[in-house]
């Protein structure tokens, strides 16, 4: 059941990831992310009884450890969405899979987690893959679209942080927490609209209301979120961290294809050899 789930989660994010390059055409990034997360929560309203049940149940502890959650997923985002709004997707798509290494190495050292051969050799394979993409100059981007090491780092940034983020889903949604899926999933959500809200009034960054209310792309990735945050929270209660995170790259598919068949993006073939790699190591690592 988790596999199909973190699956699911997996296709949902490579769609998600297309959609937010096209809506960043539309929308400046901290526009699209406060939103992002403002619907996501609109959306998640309908369990705010459950949610608010974590105060009865003697479980408000836990908040401030998803209040840190958060505080990750809000720099993770905004390093992603810089990174997404200026590289080309197949290209993004294949370098967020880096999270997996990162992930892998903290779920050993901090949760105690077991590296077996299997999962060593996915990595590897997925450590390849990632080297494949690099070797070719521009890996594909659209004519005149150059690749800037700075956006890069972005992406390296935000995987380490998005790595951090699934520490903490799993530590959290260990059953001996007592926390529901829909209260990690509100108030995450609520803390992070909170924050993209206090990152527009302390920079003082002028909002085109009307232009987001306009781009419609944003709402469709609020209710992909959403779906695919549940299937994830739920898929972390039983699987392992490590098989989880391989599975998820299955995105990588998604991206690539995206980013021919939306962006017109080159070189897609060799994208393809490289996830090949990449999903090799997945199956490989979830045996």
């Amino acid at each position: 059941m988790w596999i199909a789930l973190a699956a699911a989660y997996g296709i949902l994010k490579g769609v998600r990831d297309v959609i937010k390059k096209v809506a960043l055409k539309k929308s400046g990034t901290i526009e699209v992310l406060f939103f992002y997360t403002l619907i996501s929560l609109i959306l998640l309203l309908p369990t705010v009884g459950d949610a608010f049940a974590i105060f009865s149940a003697g479980n408000t502890k836990y908040l401030g450890f998803i209040l840190i959650k958060s505080f990750v997923i809000y720099i993770a985002w905004i390093c992603s969405f810089k990174a997404i709004e200026n590289l080309p997707i197949g290209f993004y798509g294949i370098m967020d899979m880096s999270r997996v290494v990162i992930t892998s190495l903290l779920s050993v050292t901090l949760l105690g987690e077991v590296m077996t051969l299997d999962k060593a050799i996915g990595m590897i394979l997925v450590i390849d893959g990632l080297i494949l993409v690099n070797m070719t100059k521009n890996s594909g981007a659209v004519k005149g679209e150059a690749i800037r090491p700075v956006f890069v780092l972005l992406v390296i940034v935000s995987c380490c942080m998005n790595s951090v983020s699934e520490i903490f889903d799993k530590w959290l949604m260990r059953p001996e927490t007592g926390l529901t899926t829909g209260q990690l999933q509100f108030w995450y959500m609520f803390f992070l609209t909170a924050m993209y809200f206090l990152h527009i009034v302390i920079k003082k960054i002028h909002i085109d209301w009307s232009a987001a209310y306009k781009n419609y792309w944003i709402a469709i990735l609020a209710v992909l979120f959403v779906i695919g945050d549940k299937a994830l929270f739920i898929a972390n209660r039983t699987g392992d961290v490590i098989p989880l995170t391989l599975i998820k790259q299955s995105a990588v598919l998604i991206t690539i294809l995206g980013g021919k068949i939306v962006f017109r993006e080159e070189k897609t073939v060799f994208k393809l050899l490289c996830a090949a790699a990449i999903i090799c190591g997945i199956v490989i690592g979830v045996k």
